[in-house]
């Protein structure tokens, strides 16, 4: 399984949402390439970042914090937050990022995911975000009657390399990843399923892992308050 660090970017810096919410925002860095570089220090694998103002206003706003990070570090990164149209997915690819993560356009335009997909092979991700199970979208200011499960099935055939899941309820709050919904998910479809939202303590990790069918699991707070060492728990994973 592997341990994705979390870099969610507002107004240029590294911080990290209570439950998605943007006043809940707690800042833990002025430097997010320098962040990515830490991460990268610590033996990471993967980055995953989030354009959290970008999420909000449908096209990209921290365009230079990314590429910054991309800039910096060597390991493959994914992006998720205001990539809606096949320009934007085209742009950073060619800029280097290795994955793009498409969420709101995954429920509001299904056939660009697909279009996407089999332009970039191994590049466009799904990003489904659920509160009880029902489907938000727009940086999680929408409420849809979407079940996730359903919306992660309709993508079966569309080859896309990954689903990332996260439970609102259980972001930003270290107390612990929805496991049962996210390994009922996996065991869904044959699309592997990165977990987020909830991962604070290296036990989440291993039991995320003992499921044995969640391809990965995405860390941010927990890392940043140094309830999680990333080495350490990096070292756990590949044991």
């Amino acid at each position: 399984m592997i341990l994705y660090p979390a870099i969610d970017l507002k107004d240029g810096q590294c911080v990290r949402l209570l439950r998605g919410e943007m006043e809940a925002a707690t800042v833990f860095g002025d430097d997010p390439a320098a962040q990515a570089l830490k991460f990268q220090a610590a033996g990471c694998e993967w980055l995953h970042l989030v354009d959290l103002n970008g999420a909000f206003a449908g096209q990209p706003v921290n365009a230079a914090a990314v590429e910054a990070i991309l800039k910096a570090v060597k390991v493959p990164a994914q992006l998720g937050g205001g990539i809606r149209d096949m320009a934007t997915i085209s742009m950073w690819l060619e800029k280097g990022l290795s994955r793009v993560i498409l969420g709101t356009v995954a429920v509001e335009n299904p056939d660009l995911v697909r279009e996407a997909a089999r332009a970039f092979p191994g590049k466009v991700a799904v990003g489904i975000d659920a509160r009880k199970g029902r489907v938000a979208t727009k940086g999680w200011a929408t409420e849809t009657d979407v079940m996730a499960t359903d919306l992660a099935r309709s993508f079966e055939d569309a080859g896309v390399a990954a689903i990332i899941y996260t439970d609102i309820d259980r972001d930003g709050a270290m107390q612990g990843p929805n496991i049962e919904a996210t390994e009922a998910l996996a065991r869904a479809v044959t699309i592997p399923v990165i977990a987020s939202g909830g991962v604070s303590r290296m036990e989440d990790l291993i039991a995320l892992r003992d499921t044995g069918v969640i391809a990965g699991a995405i860390s941010g707070r927990a890392l940043y308050d140094g309830a999680i060492d990333l080495a350490a728990a990096l070292r756990a994973l590949r044991a």
